[in-house]
């Protein structure tokens, strides 16, 4: 490449990261407002393990959380730790690892793309995933099973690099054994991509067996050994592990049946139609008119697609580098038939799809490049207007979502005496969350509506109460209403109102 070639594919790759940084980190910790109760309670685990050394159920530094009684993936939370310890628990602290995820995963695209069919091919899909709204949103916001993208990503960088020097299999193994303890549904998956990626690269000669490829598989069994003894406790073959650094619990509620062979069809229809209207109707996925990829980048991908099988089955073609994304893209729907579809539960399809739309764009570059501009700018003016909706309109759905304004009644709250009702629209992870509750007074008063469960939901704890008769209020007492919550028996009663976005805190005096 010349020298003045290299300056321009530089220049381009910066402005595109700057382009992705500045979608993600713009307001970022206040929009979304509020705070989902998935995100709260991976805060939360994250705050008790630093204080106390133990989850909300009491055990030590587990494999796999045991939030609302089924259990939480354990990754995001021991990335959270060392940030909570350095700036505290708050929002934008706990959204930090998904963020940065999501930053990294800009970067690491272009690398598999340059890698697999060349630079113009990585600055398109680098850029297709800078400006992508599902992206965006992903990375604004914590929930644990939304990192499980990134690190196949990184796992698939690593392993192309180890192609050239396997010393970066090391890198490789690492990031697909994390990507484990980011989504459980996957576990059965990555062994898949990964044998399909192996065979392919040794028919091909381009897979030597060394130190270093015996020491990567070792590190990945490794990290996949706690799993399997998770498993193992679990569906009740071996006892739990409980040690003072690590353990292995037995879940109250073990979700197996989320993957299932029942009603494949169904599923598949199900996901077709998520793919063809860019939404599952939850907006914390998709942006509203926006959808997941404009509409428009799906097409590309299936150009993408087309163009890598046809150099794959060329006659006497060699080894493909495209043909990697294959594997990725085959699990991902083959998830899709596996478990009841939203967005965040195929999460792992989306970024095969961007991958493969940056080949197919880098493939009409090379051939037509006065075509480049044109499209780049239909981009960028959509992603402006996606912005634009992103900061308003979006803005206020979202924060009714997130529940905006409980942090802010729930202090104010805590500045009057007694029991505190709050409205059962509200999580008990996030009150946990905001309150800074003590994990040991947590467990020691909490009484739950139904026990055992897979979905645990409090009735109170301390001096909380979820749920209360609107229509008889109880004037000893201070009240967190929700927006559709009736106000008039309040008022009635000569409660002062104090409104804190979406929620409203009644209080006598």
């Amino acid at each position: 490449m010349k020298t003045g070639e290299r300056k321009r594919e530089r220049f381009l790759l910066l402005l595109i990261l700057a382009l992705g940084l500045f979608a993600r980190v713009w307001l970022f910790g206040r929009v979304p407002g509020g705070l989902n109760q998935d995100e709260a309670f991976a805060g939360y685990e994250a705050w008790s393990l630093l204080t106390t050394g133990r989850d909300t159920a009491g055990y030590p530094f587990p494999v796999y959380l045991t939030a609302w009684g089924s259990g939480m993936n354990a990754l995001e939370t021991y990335l959270m730790l060392p940030l909570v310890a350095l700036f505290g628990l708050k929002v934008w602290v706990i959204r930090l690892p998904q963020l940065l995820v999501g930053l990294l995963s800009i970067g690491a695209l272009y690398g598999v793309g340059r890698r697999m069919a060349g630079t113009r091919a990585g600055l398109a899909a680098a850029f297709l995933l800078a400006v992508c709204p599902w992206h965006v949103l992903l990375s604004r916001w914590g929930l644990e099973s939304n990192l499980a993208p990134g690190f196949l990503l990184f796992g698939l960088y690593f392993f192309l690099r180890g192609l050239e020097d396997s010393r970066f299999f090391l890198l490789s193994a690492l990031s697909y054994g994390l990507s484990l303890y980011a989504y459980a549904t996957i576990w059965p998956l990555v062994p898949l991509m990964l044998l399909l990626q192996m065979l392919y690269c040794a028919a091909h000669r381009r897979l030597r067996p060394d130190g270093r490829l015996l020491l990567s598989a070792l590190l990945l069994g490794a990290l996949a050994l706690p799993l399997l003894l998770f498993l193992a406790v679990n569906f009740g073959w071996i006892e739990e592990i409980v040690t003072p650094c690590f353990s292995i619990p037995r879940l109250l509620y073990m979700r197996a049946g989320e993957i299932s062979l029942k009603n494949m069809p169904g599923k598949w229809r199900a996901l077709c139609r998520i793919l063809f209207r860019e939404s599952d109707g939850l907006p914390w996925n998709s942006a509203g008119p926006f959808g997941l990829g404009y509409h428009i980048t799906w097409l590309f991908a299936l150009g993408g697609l087309a163009l890598a099988l046809r150099r794959l089955c060329r006659k006497g073609a060699g080894f493909r580098p495209e043909a990697l994304v294959l594997p990725q893209l085959l699990a991902a729907l083959l998830l899709g038939a596996l478990v009841e579809v939203n967005v965040n539960r195929v999460n792992l399809l989306f970024i095969p799809l961007v991958l493969l739309a940056g080949l197919g764009l880098g493939w009409l570059w090379e051939r037509r490049r006065a075509w480049a501009a044109p499209f780049a700018a239909v981009y960028l003016l959509l992603f402006v207007c996606f912005q634009t909706y992103y900061f308003t309109g979006y803005r206020q759905e979202i924060g009714r979502s997130f529940g905006e304004g409980l942090e802010q009644a729930l202090a104010a709250a805590e500045t009057c005496e007694g029991t505190v009702c709050i409205s059962e629209s509200v999580y008990y992870p996030q009150v946990l969350f905001f309150t800074r509750t003590p994990a040991d007074e947590f467990r020691a008063t909490v009484e739950y509506r139904a026990y055992p469960a897979a979905y645990l939901q409090a009735r109170s704890f301390g001096r909380f109460v979820f749920g209360f008769d609107p229509a008889a209020p109880d004037r000893e007492r201070t009240y967190i209403l929700d927006l559709w919550a009736d106000k008039a028996p309040f008022v009635n009663e000569g409660f002062t109102l104090r409104s804190f976005g979406n929620y409203t805190l009644a209080t006598m005096g």
